[in-house]
Parts: structure tokens; C-alpha cells; sequence
């Protein structure tokens, strides 16, 4: 009982501070991570502490290199990615949208794949690391829809297409078997490498988005952190930006993060009721004669 009264006032101060703080910084330049998609189904990489809470991600040059990579990646992804493909958003996605609504919201940049703040009606978006729902082709720039891709492996591949495991972030899923016989789906136009849209290890986001998440930012009254680690030095480094540049930095999450000793502001409580109170607060009172 007195651990749910705490979480419960913690809530609600950080729900108060936060929209005060809002309220102080009413253009806001918000980053994301995958804390904001665990409510809706998709497990993310990093516990409390800010460690792996398995082994990290396929890398870039491991997956253009070998082909035994690709095959294992394809076959856990046609059971994992039913996760991101059923995905449902959060309440932390809707009250993010709400804010833009609301005008507080001037960019959102997201580490997710997910394409869940559009779902929820985000539309100021920088996809950081790309898209999960696309692949393309990295000789010809090829594009398909992956459930497309995913339907034809699935076609090729149906021994693979009926197992089942669990789920793993980003699409992945918890299978560990002899992937020597999965075939896998090359571009259609040259049979060159799909991959899907997305940023991987050892990759490095586009310059375009970089720039736009920059040019953002710099019109900006604060910068407000939601739901990641920062660990990854892709989002991290508008962080150090913000620092460097004297802008006030906030941290919404559930555990540390890699910008702890830049933070003017921090509040480690559960994402979606933290962020539907500052909503509430921020909401205009009506007006005589409204309902």
C-alpha cells in the first residue's frame, strides 16, 4: 500500500513539474525511445541501469557481409515483427500528441521504428533511424512495403512462417534454431540486398535528418528527453547540443540516462501518467457557455 501512495505522488508532482516546466518552455523540441512504445506491446533493449537486458542488435556491416546474418535476421523477423505490425499506441504517444495539438510540441525526434507518435497523431516527426515498415534495396534503392517482403518469405520459407517465440525489440524475436535453410527475399528489380529502412548498429543516420533535427532544435525554448536511455550516441548527441548551447534540458523515464549530468531537469516516474497529468494541467479552462 504505502509503495502504490508513492508512486502515486510521485506521479503527480512530476505531473505538476512537468507542465510547469512546459508552461516556462512552451516551444519544446522532444525526443524519444522505445519507453514510450512498452505499453504498447514492443520490448525495449536497456533495463533501469541503462544495460542490455539481452545481446545487443545485428550490426550494419555484419548484416551486408554475410549471408548466414541476413537468413537468421529474416527468420526471427517473420515472427517478430507481428509485435510492430500489431502494435496499438500508448497513452505517452497520445498525450505527446496532444501536446503538439495543444502548440507545445514544435519537433519530435524519435529513435522508434515504430511509426506510432504518426499513428497517434504526431505530425512535426523526424523518424531518426528510419522506418521498420519499409525495406529497400541498397544497390538500387529499390522500396516495398515489408509486410509484402514478409508475405513472399513467408510464401518461400513456411516451416519458418509457422514457428512461434517471443518477441524481441524492433521487430526481432527470441529464435534460436539452424537458419541454413531459410531462403530470403532479394530485391526483386536487381537481386540485390534488402534491408529494411532503418538506421542499424553501426550505421550512421542521414546527414538530412541530422540537419533538420538541428535547425529544429535551435528554435527551441527547451529540450525534453522521453522515455530513452540515451545510451545511443545518435540522440545523445542532441543532448550534448542542447548543454553546449546552453538550452534546458529535461528527462522524463523510468531509469538513468547517459545525459544525467546535463539535465536542468529530471523526473524518473511511469511515462504515460506523468505525461496525461501535465496534459490535463496545460489543457485551457473552458470558456462560459462550453461543455
Amino acid at each position: 500500500m504505502t509503495q502504490a501512495v508513492d508512486i502515486a505522488e510521485n506521479v503527480a508532482q512530476s505531473g505538476k513539474e512537468l507542465a510547469d516546466f512546459i508552461q516556462q518552455h512552451p516551444k519544446l523540441w522532444v525526443i524519444t525511445g522505445a519507453g514510450v512504445s512498452t505499453d504498447s506491446g514492443i520490448p525495449d533493449y536497456r533495463d533501469a541501469l541503462g544495460q542490455w537486458k539481452r545481446p545487443p542488435p545485428v550490426q550494419h556491416g555484419d548484416f551486408m557481409t554475410f549471408h548466414g546474418v541476413r537468413q537468421r535476421y529474416w527468420a526471427r523477423a517473420l515472427i517478430g515483427f507481428r509485435a510492430l505490425r500489431e502494435a496499438q499506441t500508448s497513452g505517452a504517444h497520445r498525450a505527446l500528441a496532444a501536446l503538439e495539438a495543444q502548440g507545445y510540441i514544435q519537433q519530435l525526434v524519435t529513435q522508434n521504428v515504430d511509426r506510432l507518435h504518426q499513428r497517434a497523431g504526431s505530425r512535426r516527426v523526424i523518424d531518426l533511424h528510419g522506418r521498420a515498415d519499409m525495406v529497400k534495396c541498397m544497390a538500387c534503392d529499390y522500396q516495398m512495403m515489408r509486410h509484402a517482403m514478409h508475405a513472399e518469405m513467408a510464401r518461400m520459407n513456411p516451416t519458418f512462417a509457422d514457428l512461434q517465440a517471443g518477441h524481441a525489440p524492433d521487430g526481432d524475436a527470441d529464435l534460436e534454431t539452424d537458419f541454413s535453410a531459410f531462403r530470403v527475399f532479394d530485391c526483386p528489380r536487381c537481386r540485390g540486398i534488402l534491408k529494411p529502412d532503418v538506421v542499424f548498429y553501426g550505421d550512421v543516420v542521414p546527414a538530412s535528418r541530422r540537419l533538420a533535427a538541428q535547425a529544429a532544435m535551435a528554435k527551441a525554448d527547451a529540450v525534453l528527453a522521453v522515455g530513452t536511455s540515451l545510451m545511443v550516441f545518435s540522440g545523445y548527441r542532441f543532448c550534448r547540443a542542447a548543454y553546449e548551447q546552453g538550452i534546458p534540458l529535461a528527462s522524463l523515464s523510468l531509469g538513468v540516462t547517459r545525459a544525467d549530468a546535463l539535465l536542468t531537469h529530471q523526473w524518473r516516474a511511469p511515462l504515460t501518467p506523468v505525461l496525461e497529468q501535465a496534459v490535463r494541467r496545460l489543457q485551457p479552462a473552458l470558456s462560459v457557455g462550453e461543455h
